[in-house]
């Protein structure tokens, strides 16, 4: 069993920055694909950006290439969404992924565990 949990959500302007973290149990971390996912009121559940295992290789939805980083530190079984720029249309639940087999891309079901979610407020 994995857990996984959010913290760094809150309110912020327009032009902004955020920092999320994902704070992971269990002993094979390091094996784990991370990824982030958002969801919006009244909009479907979007992939935000993914990281490998050994954080050489990332993945960004186009929304956000160039504002936000996704990074990950094995030692303390953390992953990480630095977030600049934000928009508006930013504003959504984040939730914290976790693939076990290390493969998972974009699609929320490839994921084996997820977080329960930070709100993420961006006022124009």
């Amino acid at each position: 069993q994995v857990q996984l949990r959010e913290s760094g959500g809150g309110l912020v302007q327009a032009g902004g920055s955020l920092r999320l973290s994902c704070a992971a149990s269990g002993r094979t971390f390091s094996s784990y694909t991370m990824g982030w996912f958002r969801q919006a009121p009244g909009k479907e559940r979007e992939f935000v950006a993914s990281i490998s295992w050994s954080g050489g290789s990332t993945y960004y939805t186009d929304s956000v290439k160039g504002r936000f980083t996704i990074s990950r530190d094995n030692a303390k079984n953390t992953v990480s969404l630095q977030m600049n720029s934000l928009k508006p249309e930013d504003t959504a639940v984040y939730y914290c992924t976790a693939d076990l087999r290390g493969y998972a891309g974009s699609s929320w079901y490839e994921y084996d565990y997820r977080g329960r979610g930070t709100q993420v407020t961006v006022s124009s």
